[in-house]
């Protein structure tokens, strides 16, 4: 049981990279677009509103790289880091638990980002499709014809 586990694990975080992705691009376009029931019930935040509309791009952007697995450690890190400022500003001083002070999503989305950020983007990403630089430098010096000086 313990093997087919661990051979499913890229693809149940790849799954598990998607959703969390999309959930949080969809946080995002409601904010920007009025989409999905708007920010805050209805509406759109205002543009260059401090830290809402910041919040919402970084949300739709990151949450969209993310889902396709563009860029994900790096996506991850900063969405990861929004939530945490989200959650220590907008909630924390209303109560110290999340479920007390309404602050459940921004604690979940950023310990969810925070893992992507050190797991990778699993199986199904686009970073997959691209050689990792290290590869690629790995793979050029195996191409070089060697020389006397390089031998």
């Amino acid at each position: 049981m313990t093997e087919r586990l661990n051979n499913a694990q890229p693809y149940a975080l790849g799954l598990f990279r998607i959703v969390t992705g999309l959930l949080f691009a969809c946080h995002g376009a409601a904010s920007l677009f009025g989409v999905l029931g708007g920010a805050h019930g209805g509406g759109t935040v205002p543009v260059g509103a401090w830290p809402g509309w910041y919040a919402a791009v970084i949300q739709l952007v990151g949450g969209a790289l993310v889902m396709v697995g563009a860029g994900t450690r790096s996506a991850a890190f900063i969405a990861s880091g929004s939530m945490a400022y989200a959650y220590f500003t907008a909630h924390q001083a209303d109560a110290l638990w999340p479920i007390q002070n309404g602050g459940e999503s921004s604690a979940m989305y950023c310990w969810a980002f925070l893992l992507l950020a050190f797991t990778g983007p699993g199986a199904f990403a686009l970073d997959g499709l691209l050689p990792a630089r290290g590869n690629r430098a790995a793979a050029e010096t195996e191409q070089r014809p060697q020389t006397a000086a390089t031998v």
